[in-house]
């Protein structure tokens, strides 16, 4: 099997505890990725749904940035067409001077039109603010002033008086869900994470990895291409299925909520509602800790990653079982996967 890193994926969703106590519970598991090896945290950004409880990453991944030491971390991804890019380019300066050079730089456009609309963004120009408010933040993270002519945003040598750590700017990602994007981030060396099934992340992976090569790129010096994956370990499968059941039936009705509300579904996705036919799908490791090392074992390979995001934390999902489901992963799962 190739290499591979581990890292997690959180939505935030909404659990059954009150908010005080989630984001205390979640830093918690945080601290402990931190020092169970894995190599980042990434947080997704939702509006107005209960799929996502930290709408301004930037302010829990703050307090992340002083809760961890060596863990790196950042948003999957900022919603660019709902940000002013320049004070975006401000923050992701912050946050990488606070954490000592740690940040992940996680760009998109959002997936969810209803989202946008409700902020007041028209989706059909989605797209076009996500091009040009990328442009902008790189140029601001690169240079002493910033001049920009765009069809959305205009500046005139506003001085740019701070740096990130890592220069020209953080690691890049994006989120994707077909092969047809493999040559702009190949040429931009853009880390990569999808959710689909495990024959759809192979296609693009392997297009990843011809663009590279065709580039001259060496095969150790590729970014990461990575599968997120919801996971439940425990003592028995019984166990785990029966902890993972009810907290994917919670997660899915905050995933779909919107979605359903506007009659809509969302693009390039198909959840199974049930928890036994995502599991069969391989949209999820659940069971002892040797059942989940050779599910990922057969994932990873299948896949051709190089990246497995594990979400430990989803629905209501008590914390003391995504808790222990680190802890197993940590001790018994990880050393022989990345190995």
């Amino acid at each position: 099997m190739m290499s591979v890193r581990f890292g997690v994926f959180d939505h935030m969703d909404r659990g059954a505890v009150s908010l005080t106590r989630q984001y205390e519970e979640r830093l918690k598991l945080i601290e402990a990725y931190d020092r169970g090896g894995f190599h980042a945290y990434h947080l997704a950004e939702h509006h107005a749904t209960p799929l996502g409880m930290a709408p301004s990453p930037s302010v829990f991944l703050a307090a992340v940035a002083q809760r961890t030491k060596r863990l790196r971390f950042g948003a999957l991804v900022h919603t660019l067409s709902l940000y002013h890019p320049l004070r975006l380019a401000e923050e992701i300066c912050m946050l990488d001077q606070m954490s000592g050079g740690r940040l992940e730089l996680g760009i998109g456009r959002g997936i969810s039109p209803h989202e946008l609309a409700y902020y007041g963004v028209q989706p059909e120009l989605a797209q076009s603010l996500y091009v040009e408010a990328s442009d902008v933040i790189l140029k601001a993270l690169s240079g002493p002033s910033l001049t920009y002519r765009g069809e959305h945003f205009r500046y005139d040598e506003v001085p740019i008086e701070m740096r990130p750590v890592q220069a020209p700017h953080p690691p890049l990602w994006c989120g994707t869900s077909n092969p047809e994007g493999a040559r702009w981030f190949a040429e931009n060396r853009v880390n990569v994470v999808t959710n689909v099934p495990t024959a759809r992340a192979r296609a693009i992976t392997d297009r990843y990895r011809e663009e590279w090569a065709r580039l001259g790129g060496k095969a150790a010096d590729i970014p990461l291409m990575g599968m997120a994956r919801h996971v439940v370990i425990a003592e028995t499968q019984a166990e785990a299925m029966a902890l993972g059941r009810p907290a994917y039936a919670t997660w899915y009705e905050s995933f779909m909520l919107l979605w359903n509300k506007h009659g809509t579904r969302p693009p390039n996705v198909a959840l199974p509602r049930d928890f036994e036919d995502f599991v069969g799908a391989g949209l999820a490791f659940v069971g002892t800790p040797q059942m989940v090392r050779e599910q990922m074992q057969d994932g990873i390979a299948r896949a051709g990653i190089n990246y497995l995001l594990c979400r430990f934390a989803f629905g209501d999902l008590p914390y003391e079982a995504s808790r222990h489901s680190v802890e197993l992963f940590v001790s018994e799962v990880m050393g022989e996967l990345a190995a």
